[in-house]
């Protein structure tokens, strides 16, 4: 076969593409079989009646929970930060998902097996509802990628430097935040 026939074949232009990415310093992009992307998300959500719930056990499950949400819909976590009332997560989506139906199985899915596992939320959230209605969600197409990271990690200090909890005590043995360090608290959203 001529290398012009090979040049038509898929593999060989996925291959072709992805060597011109390298070198045009476009490695941010993901491909599917027809498409090329790169769609970043800063979503925010917080717990019904803004309650300071997601501490210890209950916020490292949340992230459990989250990251395997997002796994099963190929999203990829590339910052978050779990407070204690609300979650912060920059992601980024291939096309065919679809960002209210990300956030329905995260919110969803993290709800129904908080209020399973641990008892005493379910007396505080009798309805159910371990999250408030709506989310915050904006795109970094205005805002740069850094800036989000930057606010997110600015957020606290702990251990997990993709997705923290807040308080978590950091492998160099700062003191984890809430504590009485003398720190202004983050500004609320």
């Amino acid at each position: 076969m001529s290398p012009i026939g090979r040049g038509k074949t898929p593999a060989f232009r996925r291959q072709l593409e992805q060597i011109l990415c390298r070198l045009w310093g476009m490695s941010d992009y993901r491909h599917g079989s027809h498409t090329t992307f790169s769609i970043h998300l800063h979503i925010v959500w917080i717990t019904k009646y803004r309650h300071k719930v997601l501490r210890g056990e209950v916020a490292e499950r949340v992230r459990a929970i989250v990251r395997e949400e997002c796994q099963k819909a190929r999203v990829d976590i590339l910052k978050g930060h779990i407070s204690s009332d609300h979650v912060h997560v920059m992601v980024a989506i291939p096309p065919h998902v679809t960002i209210s139906r990300l956030i329905q199985r995260m919110k969803g899915k993290s709800s129904y097996r908080l209020l399973a596992e641990f008892p005493h939320l379910r007396k505080r959230f009798w309805g159910r509802h371990v999250w408030a209605r709506g989310y915050f969600c904006r795109s970094s197409g205005n805002v740069t990628d850094e800036v989000i990271k930057a606010y997110i990690a600015q957020q606290s200090h702990d251990s997990d430097d993709v997705f923290r909890i807040e308080g978590e005590a950091s492998p160099s043995g700062d003191t984890p935040l809430g504590d009485s360090s003398g720190e202004e608290p983050p500004p609320r959203l």
